[in-house]
């Protein structure tokens, strides 16, 4: 849970010229240099913080160290939802990995990058919270936001998009089999019994009564 603030995108594997109105692919294993990205980006996000007069509340060391950009290709569809489900719809450490809270400390587990090990962190209450609410998003932010014509007000609806990416394709799209996995019924954290649904607890809702 250290702060590392970072944004994913989900760039399509090419782009609609204005000019012919086409759609025009990029390589398969190719998209952008990542190297120079890096440079660029990070000179274009220096460049909106000065527009707004951030850039001196920015500590100058950020600007001298190398910022990391990743760029590769994932295939379908299928493999960027799946890589990319966990960052939206969990947050930043789940209940399961919390082992106990004693003594104003709380113990979970962690795994290091490229290790498949549990290791047990102890951290004080109120760092364990900060850690925590670092990874809570501001007000007014989005999770995910939505550009080019993948955005509600793109003037290019996105059937013409498919219809274009198939023509360029020469119609040999092949569409990525769906693989259903098998429902497996909830299980007990502590004793790993099967759980089994009874009932729904509604959450108790007062009514006010009027007097007179």
């Amino acid at each position: 849970m250290a702060y590392h603030p970072h944004i994913h995108y989900v760039v399509p594997g090419g782009a609609l010229s204005k000019k012919d109105g086409r759609w025009h692919p990029s390589r398969v294993d190719f998209y952008l240099p990542v190297k120079a990205m890096s440079k660029i980006f990070k000179a274009k996000f220096r460049n909106e913080m000065r527009k707004i007069n951030l850039d001196s509340s920015i500590p100058e060391e950020v600007w001298n160290q190398e910022w990391v950009v990743n760029s590769q290709a994932v295939g379908t569809s299928a493999h960027s939802i799946e890589y990319l489900a966990p960052y939206v719809f969990k947050v930043a450490i789940s209940n399961t990995r919390i082992i106990k809270i004693e003594d104003h400390n709380v113990f979970f587990r962690y795994k290091k990058p490229r290790s498949n090990r549990w290791r047990t962190m102890v951290l004080d209450v109120m760092e364990f919270m900060r850690r925590f609410l670092q990874h809570v998003l501001p007000t007014g932010f989005m999770k995910v936001r939505y550009y080019g014509f993948l955005s509600p007000g793109s003037s290019v609806p996105l059937e013409k998009i498919s219809a274009l990416i198939e023509l360029s394709f020469g119609f040999v799209i092949t569409k990525p089999e769906r693989k259903i996995e098998p429902f497996h019924p909830p299980k007990c954290n502590h004793c790993g019994g099967r759980l089994k649904y009874v009932a729904s607890i509604l959450p108790l809702k007062l009514i006010q009564s009027r007097s007179g």
